[in-house]
């Protein structure tokens, strides 16, 4: 089962997960975990196991956009809006059954 093997290397996004995963197990706050972290309701919605991180004052969808400005500039917008974009294209892409 894909849920607890974390094996989502099929699926769209997949990578961003298992290594977002990975790092919350760890304690690393990584924009992966940043990332999973902010989709944590929806992905434990399907079934997954998401660690939690250390909550602060600021959202995580703050702290991921502060993550990629520093690493990206201006190019902070569109990456972030990309990343959006692909962890939901892999939540819809869990949700759907496999035979």
């Amino acid at each position: 089962m894909l849920a607890s093997s974390n094996d989502f290397s099929m699926l769209p996004g997949g990578e961003l997960v298992s290594t977002g995963l990975a790092d919350l197990k760890n304690g690393i706050v990584s924009e992966n975990a940043l990332l999973v972290s902010l989709a944590s309701p929806r992905l434990r919605g399907l079934g997954l196991e998401v660690p939690s991180l250390a909550m602060t004052d600021e959202p995580y969808e703050h702290r991921l956009f502060s993550a990629l400005e520093i690493r990206l500039d201006k190019g902070a917008h569109a990456a972030y809006n990309a990343l959006i974009a692909r962890i939901v294209s892999f939540a819809n892409a869990f949700n759907v059954p496999r035979g």
